[in-house]
């Protein structure tokens, strides 16, 4: 029987969570992941100097641990530069017991309206069906609940990718500026990008059009989620 995971203190916050080349498409780019402890132990031994015994006792872990975390860290750093690659800063679902930081998703939520909805969608209509794919969606429409008026936001370059579409989705709704997401289900990949960017996520949404979703919301009768659900 594998040992408990132990709990990691996490006091800092990135800033940004996707780093890309510059001039390159993100749907052209192949993407590396690091995880918040390792931003946490990036951000202790090589921003702020501590030495490993010092950033250990910060982080809760022994030094070995923090070592590992450490090397992972740096490798990803070493791959996207080397590589020309996205670097992407994953809120790590197998780590649920970080010490609070400030939660800067939170000030980004203010800068989204708060009366923009998207819905995935198999078309540009709100009489269009729901997608239940989140990533691979035809689309998005984008309902603005004080005018009732809609937007219909192509999904298409996603759905080329052979590999991050749920984050180049999550990056399309997040530009679109909307603060709820109504769709099927979420990988956990997308999920992290949306909660990054402070989008409530309603799930469980297919078999339904897209007009009826809208008004599941407005009647409260919407499901939402606090982890990946695919």
């Amino acid at each position: 029987m594998p040992r408990p995971r132990k709990c990691r203190r996490i006091e800092g916050c990135p800033r940004a969570r996707f780093f890309k080349p510059q001039g390159i498409p993100l749907q052209e780019l192949a993407e590396v992941y690091m995880t918040m402890d390792g931003f946490e132990a990036l951000r202790l031994a090589d921003y702020h100097g501590l030495t490993a015994a010092e950033g250990a006792a910060r982080m809760h872990v022994s030094r070995h641990t923090f070592g590992r975390i450490l090397g992972d860290a740096r490798r990803a750093v070493a791959r996207s530069l080397v590589d020309g690659l996205a670097l992407y800063i994953a809120h790590d679902a197998q780590t649920p017991c970080m010490h609070q930081y400030p939660d800067r998703s939170a000030a980004r939520s203010k800068e989204l309206s708060m009366t923009k909805i998207a819905i995935t969608s198999e078309g540009p209509n709100m009489t269009d069906r729901v997608d239940p794919r989140f990533g691979r969606a035809a689309g998005f429409i984008v309902v603005d609940l004080d005018t009732m008026a809609s937007t219909y936001v192509d999904n298409g370059g996603s759905q080329a990718l052979s590999h991050g579409a749920g984050i180049q989705a999550a990056e399309n709704i997040i530009n679109a500026g909307a603060s709820v997401l109504l769709t099927g289900s979420v990988g956990p990949k997308a999920f992290a990008a949306l909660k990054g960017g402070g989008v409530k996520i309603g799930h469980n949404m297919g078999g339904m059009t897209v007009a009826q979703a809208v008004e599941a919301f407005k009647a409260g009768k919407v499901e939402y989620t606090d982890a990946p659900n695919r």
